[in-house]
C-alpha cells in the first residue's frame, strides 16, 4: 500500500481506470527527462570563436520529434496528476497543468516549424520544470 499511495506504482484496486505502471521517479528519470532534453536540444543558437553554430530541424521527421517530445511533455503533466502520483491538490496540480500547457505549446510550435516558437515554448517548458523542482525537490532535501 505504501508504494501505491506514496510512489504510484503498482498496486490497483480497481476503483480508478488508471494503472500506473511506473513511479513518479521513473516517469520524471524517463519519459519526461528524455523528451525535455530532445526539445531543449532541437533548437539553438552557439556562438563562440569560430563563429555562430546554428542547430535546428532539418527535414519533416526531424521537426515530428520534437512535435512528439512536445506531446510527451504535455502528457506526462497528466500523469503526473493522477491519484497516487500528485503530492498534493494544490501548487502541484498548477504546475503540472502548467506542463501540460507548456508542452501543448511546445508541440504548437515543432508543428508550425518556427524555430523562435520552439525557442520560446522550451523556455516555459524549462520554467515549468524548474518551478516544480524548486518547491518539491528542495522540499525533500
Amino acid at each position: 500500500m505504501l508504494c501505491a499511495v506514496a510512489l504510484g506504482c503498482g498496486r490497483h484496486d480497481g476503483s480508478s481506470p488508471f494503472k500506473p505502471v511506473a513511479t513518479l521517479d521513473q516517469l520524471m528519470d524517463g519519459p519526461i527527462a528524455h523528451s525535455a532534453e530532445a526539445y531543449w536540444g532541437a533548437v539553438s543558437t552557439v556562438v563562440d570563436k569560430d563563429g555562430v553554430h546554428e542547430t535546428f530541424p532539418q527535414n519533416d521527421r526531424e521537426w515530428q520529434q520534437v512535435w512528439s517530445a512536445g506531446i510527451t511533455i504535455g502528457e506526462a503533466g497528466n500523469l503526473l496528476m493522477m491519484p497516487g502520483r500528485a503530492r498534493d491538490n494544490g501548487d502541484w496540480m498548477r504546475l503540472a497543468a502548467a506542463l501540460v500547457d507548456a508542452g501543448m505549446e511546445g508541440a504548437q510550435a515543432a508543428q508550425s516549424k518556427n524555430t523562435e516558437r520552439v525557442l520560446e515554448a522550451g523556455e516555459k517548458i524549462y520554467n515549468a520544470c524548474g518551478a516544480c523542482h524548486t518547491k518539491y525537490i528542495a522540499a525533500d532535501d
